[in-house]
């Protein structure tokens, strides 16, 4: 069952994880859902990813093809 969800955020923020989710080939839904998903893995351990680090800002003035390069052969590794 899905339940709509509504948040508010920055205008800012708003358009720059559209862009992300758009050059990802998702919806802004599926990224947040799988940021959630990510939250409550169950192991009561932070996450974090590249991609989650990167629409937080906290990957601000890094290499970023170099990092996404880095975690899509991670994922491709994770699920082949």
């Amino acid at each position: 069952m899905f339940t709509k969800l509504t948040l508010r955020m920055d205008d800012g923020l708003i358009k720059k994880t559209k862009k992300i989710a758009k050059a990802r080939n998702v919806s802004l839904s599926e990224m947040v859902t799988e940021f959630f998903k990510s939250m409550t893995s169950g192991n009561g351990e932070e996450v974090s990813s590249p991609v989650l680090d990167e629409i937080s800002g906290i990957l601000a003035g890094k290499d970023r093809k170099a990092l996404i390069g880095s975690y899509k052969r991670h994922i491709a590794e994770k699920y082949s």
